[in-house]
């Protein structure tokens, strides 16, 4: 590559971008051909390789066996809370998922159907997903363990002929029965599902009910293989729901085309990874990571994916990513900043690397919220290795901010998630819609069309998709982040919008006080919420969770990190609060959920989120934040 190898790459995909696309799209294998690269007929609702067809499925699997890689491995199951590991190869995935494809459509699930997966990280959540892209179902995975009425709402939303699940997940420590939430969800919903496939775990078997239940193992035994079904590139491949403002879910639409070419082409551009590379995502497959990078992604490219059932700390311990890594030769290697935080506190020193061999490792990747540059220098002395953050949501699907290590690398500023990856036309605009200047924060927006494998449109809400990220600025998509662009072009994503508070009249980002307290030597993670006050309209508020084995008292740590705010950002941030705690309220994604918080120090009335991975952790965030009082000035 040549030195502006990047420039000249993403010039192309923003001023040809049917060219640009046309050529990646050629490296998948269609049943028809596209009449039109990009269909803007009816835009701003635009479309992808109109008139083409292809099957998801078979150029993840099928290809590859008449390439001649069938008995290559595939997918790595490793699941240190069962102490299983198994490989599948191209051939034994082809074959599991054809069966299952078979079941699916014995059991009434046809073209255009969907089906809800509610699944833990067991290879038979992948062989359903892929099973549905087979035959042409749309499939929705809804997170393993979710509760019961989360689970009704998407039921109601999506209106499945059949629900695939498992009788049990299993937890560090407990195990969590699936099969009871999913029976309470099923007599929750307004729609009634007609049929569920249940896979019976040894470690709960679930009570089945007659007439509706189907043993996994019977549905398999009674099946004939099903073929591949040529799918138009504009069907929808899954819908994916994402907790909405309004508690109501929002299901994002990802269709077969785009989708596909965009995922083989972000698994080069941005993770510098093809055929024979070994490819690790520690997510979950009900998450967008788990779609993307554990399952399509990987599989489309030719990759072999782990699929890890376990936890970045507590199984057994916080080397337990080191082991994976070196046991399964990974090359690139991808998980959210709060996993390596995890780590972090609970293995400062990185002591518990020692002893593994990391040769076959090159890069280390952090998406899922913004990454503090402390933890990416952290990991980076530690591991010797790049550590590449980016930037992408549900919706897109894909990166949108990246160092585009398949193209060209570029130097790393910690904090910023570098450049706009190609096909990606990211701007920050401020409230008038005018482009921000260098340096200064506004609403992060990437001009339409958005690049392939990104929504459609929200299923059976297209005004939605419309007024949540279309009409804010006309001929944009609202991300819903603030952020800059400084006088390189790089791109720095501080926050949620909702998350830049206002201090008596200045605006500032929560994300740049984080910054600062993440740089202590004794914090392990870290979180600043913007709570009401009558004087100023808004104060920071910061919550930090401190490494094991710290010597200072709380009370010493606190000044510390008031005092380094008051010098690096200004006495403007009226920064006097800090607060201790034991550990943050997560996502089972693991986001920290400031809007919770900010509503508790606000003593607002509060839902519990659907998403959250520890409601008990509220209880102490409240007992900090309520009743909160403003520090002397």
């Amino acid at each position: 590559m040549s030195a502006a190898a990047y420039a000249e790459t993403f010039r192309r995909s923003i001023e040809a971008p049917e060219a640009f696309w046309a050529e990646q799209a050629a490296g998948l294998r269609w049943t028809r051909p596209w009449t039109r690269v990009l269909d803007d007929s009816a835009a701003p609702m635009y479309r992808w390789f109109s008139g083409g067809e292809l099957n998801t499925c078979d150029n993840a699997l099928d290809r590859w066996i008449d390439e001649g890689r069938g008995d290559v491995p595939a997918l790595v199951y490793d699941s240190p809370v069962t102490g299983t590991v198994a490989s599948f190869t191209f051939r034994e995935l082809r074959d599991r998922v054809a069966t299952f494809a078979g079941a699916l459509r014995d059991n009434g699930v046809g073209r255009g159907d969907r089906v809800v997966i509610y699944m833990p990280m067991v290879p038979e959540a992948v062989i359903a997903m892929l099973a549905c892209a087979r035959i042409g179902a749309v499939h929705s995975v809804v997170f393993g363990g979710f509760a019961a009425p989360e689970l009704a709402k998407r039921i109601d939303a999506a209106e499945p002929v059949l629900v695939v699940s498992a009788s049990c997940g299993i937890e560090p420590g407990r195990i969590v029965e699936y099969k009871p939430l999913l029976d309470q969800a099923i007599a929750i919903a307004a729609h009634k599902v007609p049929r569920t496939i249940v896979l019976q775990r040894p470690q709960a078997l679930a009570m089945m009910t007659a007439g509706r239940d189907v043993d996994w193992q019977d549905a398999v035994a009674a099946a004939t293989p099903a073929d591949c079904v040529p799918l138009a590139a504009t069907d929808p491949l899954y819908v994916l729901y994402t907790s909405g403002t309004t508690g109501k879910p929002k299901g994002v639409v990802r269709d077969n085309g785009g989708h596909a070419v965009a995922m083989r082409y972000s698994m080069q551009a941005v993770y510098g990874c093809g055929v024979g590379d070994t490819f690790w995502a520690a997510s979950d497959i009900g998450w967008a990571v788990g779609h993307s990078y554990i399952v399509y992604g990987p599989l489309l490219s030719g990759c072999t994916t782990i699929l890890y059932e376990g936890k970045p700390v507590g199984t057994p311990d916080a080397g337990a990513f080191w082991r994976v890594i070196s046991q399964h030769k990974v090359k690139a290697f991808f998980t959210a900043p709060t996993a390596f935080r995890a780590i972090k506190k609970e293995d400062p020193k990185g002591e518990l690397l020692e002893g593994y061999d990391l040769s076959a490792f090159r890069t280390l990747y952090l998406a899922g919220e913004r990454c503090d540059p402390d933890t990416i220098a952290w990991a980076g002395a530690l591991l010797q290795r790049p550590v590449i953050d980016n930037w992408w949501q549900t919706e897109l699907g894909w990166p949108a901010i990246a160092n585009p290590l398949g193209i060209e690398a570029v130097p790393v500023k910690p904090g910023s998630a570098a450049l706009p990856v190609p096909g990606y036309d990211v701007q920050v605009l401020d409230e008038h819609g005018a482009r921000a200047k260098p340096n200064e924060i506004g609403n992060v927006v990437i001009k339409l069309p958005l690049p392939p494998g990104t929504l459609l449109t929200m299923w059976n809400n297209e005004q939605g998709y419309r007024d949540n990220y279309l009409a804010r600025y006309p001929g944009y998509y609202l991300a819903g982040d603030a952020g800059m662009v400084d006088e390189d072009g790089y791109l720095w994503v501080m926050s949620r919008i909702d998350d830049i508070i206002n201090v008596a009249g200045h605006r500032l980002s929560t994300g740049e006080m984080e910054q600062v307290l993440a740089s202590h030597p004794d914090v392990a993670e870290c979180a600043v919420i913007g709570a009401a006050d009558a004087l100023k309209g808004q104060i920071p508020v910061g919550l930090v969770v401190l490494k094991s084995g710290v010597a200072k008292s709380a009370d010493d740590i606190s000044r510390e990190l008031v005092a380094a705010v008051r010098e690096q950002i200004g006495a403007v941030a009226a920064f006097k609060q800090v607060h201790v705690v034991a550990r943050l309220p997560k996502t089972r994604s693991g986001k920290v959920l400031r809007a919770t918080m900010r509503s508790i120090a606000d003593g607002q009335p509060y839902a519990m989120p659907a998403t959250i991975d520890e409601p008990r952790v509220l209880d102490e965030i409240a007992a900090t934040l309520a009743p909160r009082t403003s520090p002397p000035a």
